[in-house]
């Protein structure tokens, strides 16, 4: 096979950007162990990327739970980069969350970076080392990356006695404001000199990993608030018109920002919560480039032919994610849907192979919750900027373990669980988290639960009795534990408890989010 030159070679190969966040490898749901789940996701990622013949994954975030990750978290991590360093991904970018640990993510990126891999945990003190040039096999430069990671309180403003906290928020903002300012700055001057030594254009991407303004978050998705008092006052205007693209991480719903086609979430790629059931998951694909003239191995041209508007059968995979493709969910509701986008009616399709599904393109909306995901999901064309050559597509992550949750009376809870169970395909299973709002008090409601649920392919994680719960709001009951409650709940029932006057509480509060604050952004694996 004879290789073009590299000028020809860059000029007609699309360049082709894998945008994901949020894996939080080794959560658990309830206490249930889900390393299958994200050894499924990983598999299937892989083969993705092969498929997709991506050039570039960006990790934005959030890659592990906890600060302190287990062996097999790790090892699930490690294992996953040593493979994608093998395949055509040329360069994977990883960059902190605030559930990471930056002093653990960093600490391995020496070695890592011979594998191309290149990891931000820290902000840096010279800014200059997250500006990242990413070149080629021809070490023709394929873009610049703006590699920010999550920016903590230390990063980005020095404490001062005596402030109050609008004077905090403001200058965490400003701080923010700054670092992307100065990183934006250095990354123009290298592509100017890019731009002058390539004659082409090379596009810049910045990362993120923060809560914007507007942002959709579910009930139980597990985001906290980055800096108190601040939450969701990092808006869109904060990001130089000089990047051609945002990747950011921390919401776990995908969604766009400030109504900015190039700044945008893609989620979390596995549900985290009961309350992120009903959404569609995805990773983003961004395309730089025309895809009329690609490069392919002219061995593999046969059985791989790469258009503009299909992607290629998935690579092979694990059984466990190979199922999971072939058995999308079809009782979950998709929470966020697309709309069609007014600069194209164009219909992306994925072939599998069973046959070739269609799907409009879009933007995000809210449905309504009583529609059905169709069976077969497809890739879906999110934006495109003909004068930038610039394409953002989303790619539907399957549902490696299904999740529902159901709420009503008892009648209407036992009807749910029967079309739920009915509508599972081959040896799937669910998990179920029940809530009961009926109107009668039912005194063995987990016991008339389980009855419903015996002998079938699903278990109930969880069973919450509302009226039960609103009724003795202020008491401890028999059937609730600390993992009904989050932190801010336990303190307010304190609060009510010892009868805190109200003109004590609000101080009081301030008081106890710094503390909780400083408690989940404690980097326990620091020196």
């Amino acid at each position: 096979m004879s290789i073009p030159d590299a000028p020809q070679y860059a000029s007609t190969k699309p360049l082709k950007i894998l945008h994901t966040s949020d894996w939080h490898l080794g959560r658990r749901l309830y206490g249930r162990l889900r390393y299958s789940e994200f050894e499924a996701f990983l598999s299937w990622l892989q083969a993705t990327i092969s498929a997709q013949q991506v050039d570039i994954l960006i990790v934005a975030g959030d890659i592990f739970d906890t600060m302190t990750p287990s062996n097999k978290a790790q090892a699930l991590y490690y294992e996953f980069l040593g493979k994608v360093s093998k395949s055509c991904c040329q360069h994977v970018v990883i960059v902190a969350g605030n559930h990471d640990s930056p002093t653990f993510l960093d600490a391995p990126s020496n070695v890592l970076k011979f594998l191309n891999v290149h990891v931000i945990g820290t902000a840096c003190e010279d800014l200059d080392d997250e500006v990242l040039v990413l070149e080629d096999v021809y070490s023709t430069p394929h873009c610049i990356i703006a590699a920010v990671p999550y920016l903590r309180d230390r990063d980005v403003r020095s404490s001062q006695a005596g402030e109050s906290g609008q004077t905090k928020d403001a200058n965490v903002i400003a701080g923010i404001r700054a670092h992307y300012d100065k990183v934006a700055n250095i990354a123009k001057v290298k592509q100017a000199q890019l731009i002058k030594t390539h004659q082409q254009h090379i596009p810049i991407i910045a990362t993120g990993h923060l809560f914007a303004a507007g942002g959709m978050t579910t009930d139980d998705d597990g985001v906290r608030e980055l800096y108190v008092g601040s939450l969701g006052k990092v808006s869109a205007d904060m990001f130089d018109d000089s990047f051609d693209y945002v990747a950011l991480g921390h919401l776990h719903v995908p969604q766009r920002v400030g109504g900015r086609e190039s700044i945008r979430y893609s989620g979390s790629p596995m549900a985290m919560g009961f309350g992120e059931a009903k959404q569609q998951k995805q990773v983003l694909l961004i395309q730089f480039g025309a895809t009329a003239d690609i490069f392919v191995d002219k061995e593999e041209i046969a059985s791989n032919t790469i258009t503009e508007n299909a992607t290629t059968a998935m690579m092979p995979m694990t059984a466990t994610a190979r199922k999971a493709v072939n058995q999308a969910t079809a009782f979950m509701d998709d929470l966020f849907g697309f709309d069609e986008p007014a600069e194209s009616n164009e219909m992306v399709k994925t072939t599998t192979e069973e046959g070739t599904i269609n799907q409009r393109n879009g933007n995000i909306q809210s449905i309504p919750t009583d529609s059905v995901v169709s069976n077969r999901t497809s890739n879906k064309l999110l934006h495109q900027n003909n004068s930038s050559q610039m394409k953002v597509i989303s790619l539907p992550v399957p549902k490696f373990q299904q999740l529902s949750q159901i709420s009503g009376d008892l009648e209407t809870i036992n009807q749910s669980i029967e079309n739920t169970i009915h509508a599972l395909a081959g040896t799937e299973s669910v998990w179920f988290e029940i809530i009961y709002t009926g109107e009668d008090i039912i005194s063995e409601l987990r016991e008339q639960i389980q009855a419903m649920v015996e002998g079938l392919p699903c278990e109930v994680l969880k069973i919450k009795n509302t009226r039960t719960y609103n009724k003795v709001l202020n008491q401890q009951q028999t059937s609730e534990t600390l993992q009904d409650l989050d932190e801010q709940e336990v303190f307010e029932r304190c609060l009510t408890a010892h009868n805190v006057p109200d003109a004590q509480k609000s101080t009081l509060r301030d008081a106890y989010e710094q503390i909780v604050y400083g408690l989940h952004h404690e980097d326990k694996l620091a020196e």
